[in-house]
């Protein structure tokens, strides 16, 4: 039986799908990329964004098209938007055979039976379980490169965000269930290991009573075969000393954080129910920078939040002007049903959201290029991740650049590299978002 799983969304939800793989491994069982060719598709959703959750309707109906057509037994829709919309898509798309929920997905191969025996199923669990990881996960992306999800769901429950109603509140793994992932991970050849939850730095609070971060750190880089440790997701306002002289201090871990800021005039930061203001970003920032010069800070902003003023808008602009981001992106603000942010009042058209996204963006172009510009001439270890033959040149990644994210080196070389290895590179060149140099 050949299956297809879709992965659709964040790399937490990649997690997921990986897990689903393993618990899906049997001897009768082969895996494919390529809808057409299997028997059976799972689409794991996103919802997050309005955007998003139309990218998972449009996936859903394309596979539903392969099963009216006969070339499919089965297909089975898992994820967020199975968790919050089962009922409609039931009975909204006949030739769906399964949800699963959010919590519920270590029970796939049970469901595909049943499905496979004729069966219309839901599979759902409460929301605060802790789904189980499977020993058989099967990497589906770049097979040296390992996130590790460390907790799911969010205690935040910011004014815009639908997340909570889906995943749950936070729970943390146990430490010692994820120093065994990882082991696994870097025995099956992963070199880049990449901590990823809705909020990293809170791990452990709800487990041991306390922020263990640091100490999960400190496990993960003793584990052998492991170059690259790269944290996400950290909420600036819980960022530590201890996480910090960590990061310092650990070799394997790379001096990169991303920090989901949102917005920074004060009046917008408290409608949106975030526990910062301009002037803690601006220390934490600061703080950040003094302890490790060399650190890569990533954000995320949202434009036209619900009231957001001309006034609100500029003070960003200047913000992130002053801060002068490595990395940033923004998304125009998102109407989720079932927010407080919803049902606020002033919500601002979508040109205008989508206008001031493009500002920040053209502004954040000109920071990118002036800080890109500051690397030339110096030498970076890049990871290897392929090579684009027409241009005779291999693409790369400094510790500075998260997969899928974040920008490439561009580089040459005097003879073939193989994918998953580590060169130095002479920086000799800058664009906006991307590097171009030579490896010596």
């Amino acid at each position: 039986m050949k299956i297809c799983m879709i992965s659709l969304g964040c790399d937490k939800n990649l997690v997921d799908s990986e897990m689903m793989l393993g618990f899906l491994s049997r001897d009768n069982v082969s895996f494919t990329d390529d809808a057409e060719e299997a028997d059976v598709v799972i689409v794991n959703t996103c919802c997050f964004i309005l955007d998003a959750k139309d990218e998972s309707i449009r996936t859903i109906l394309d596979a539903a098209d392969l099963k009216k057509n006969g070339d499919l037994k089965a297909l089975i829709v898992t994820g967020c938007m199975a968790e919050r919309y089962r009922s409609e898509i039931l009975k909204e798309i006949p030739e769906v055979d399964a949800v699963v929920g959010t919590t519920a997905y270590d029970a796939i191969a049970v469901v595909l039976e049943k499905v496979l025996e004729g069966e219309r199923v839901e599979e759902f669990r409460p929301q605060d379980r802790l789904t189980p990881v499977s020993e058989k996960r099967k990497l589906s992306a770049l097979h040296y490169v390992g996130y590790l999800k460390i907790a799911e769901g969010c205690d935040k429950h910011c004014t815009y965000c639908a997340i909570p109603s889906m995943r749950g509140h936070y729970r943390s793994y146990p430490m010692d269930v994820l120093v065994s992932q990882a082991k696994m991970l870097a025995d099956s050849g992963v070199k880049e290991l990449i901590l990823v939850a809705q909020e990293t730095t809170v791990y452990g609070v709800d487990l041991y009573g306390k922020k263990k971060l640091p100490t999960l750190l400190r496990k993960l880089c003793r584990i052998g075969g492991i170059r690259w440790i790269r944290i996400l997701y950290c909420y600036p306002e819980e960022i530590t000393e201890d996480l910090i002289s960590v990061m310092a201090k650990e070799k394997k871990i790379c001096h990169y954080l991303d920090l989901p800021i949102q917005h920074a005039s004060d009046r917008i930061l408290k409608l949106m129910g975030r526990r910062t203001s301009r002037s803690d970003l601006e220390q934490i920032v600061k703080r950040l920078r003094e302890a490790i010069p060399d650190i890569t800070l990533r954000t995320t902003l949202i434009s036209g939040f619900p009231g957001e003023t001309e006034e609100d808008h500029e003070e960003l602009l200047r913000f992130v002007e002053e801060m002068r981001f490595d990395h940033l992106g923004v998304f125009p603000y998102s109407r989720e049903e079932g927010t407080p942010a919803a049902k606020f009042p002033s919500q601002v058209p979508a040109r205008i959201k989508k206008k001031r996204r493009n500002q920040v963006m053209r502004l954040q172009q000109k920071v990118s290029a002036g800080r890109l510009r500051e690397k030339i001439g110096t030498v970076a270890e890049v990871l290897v991740e392929g090579r684009l033959p027409e241009e005779d040149v291999y693409i790369g990644r400094t510790c500075m650049d998260a997969p899928d994210v974040d920008g490439y080196l561009f580089f040459t070389a005097p003879y073939e590299l193989m994918s998953g290895t580590f060169v130095k590179v002479r920086v000799t060149d800058a664009s906006e978002y991307d590097l171009k140099g030579e490896m010596i």
